[in-house]
C-alpha cells in the first residue's frame, strides 16, 4: 500500500496543521492528543513517510528506527513520566484500531494505567 501523504500526521509534519509541539528532533515529533485517555497522553510520531510499525520495522533506516525510539524515551523523561512508569502503545492496522494512516506511539502516564487490555 502506498503511503497517503494527506493523512493528518503528514500535514502536521509539513507545518500545514499547527500542533502544540512538545519534542521534535531529526527522527520525530511529539504533541498532545486531542482526546486524551490519561492525564498525560502525547503522540509520537516518525518524520519518514511509514504507515505502521510494520512498514517502519520493515523499511526504516537504522537511524530513523533508533533516532525514533530514543525520541520516545526523550519525550517521557521531558514530561517527568519515566520514574513512576509510562505505557507506549501502537496500533497496527484495522483490527487494531490505527485511525492515521502514519505510524505513531502513544505514551501514556499520570496515573495507574491497569491492565493492558480490557477483557
Amino acid at each position: 500500500m502506498a503511503y497517503d501523504d494527506s493523512n493528518i500526521f503528514a500535514r502536521i509534519l509539513r507545518g500545514e496543521i499547527p500542533c502544540q509541539k512538545i519534542y521534535e528532533d531529526g527522527f520525530a515529533m511529539a504533541f498532545p492528543d486531542i482526546h486524551p485517555q490519561a492525564p498525560t497522553h502525547v503522540l509520537v510520531i516518525p518524520k519518514g513517510p511509514y504507515e505502521s510499525l510494520d512498514d517502519f520495522s520493515e523499511q526504516g533506516t537504522v537511524a530513523e528506527i533508533a533516532g525514533f525510539w530514543r525520541a520516545v524515551g526523550a519525550v517521557a523523561r521531558q514530561l517527568g513520566v519515566a520514574d513512576a512508569g509510562y505505557r507506549i502503545l501502537a496500533n497496527t492496522g484495522p483490527d487494531a484500531g490505527q485511525e492515521v494512516p502514519h505510524f505513531h506511539v502513544h505514551v501514556f502516564a499520570g496515573r495507574p494505567l491497569g491492565p493492558m487490555l480490557k477483557r
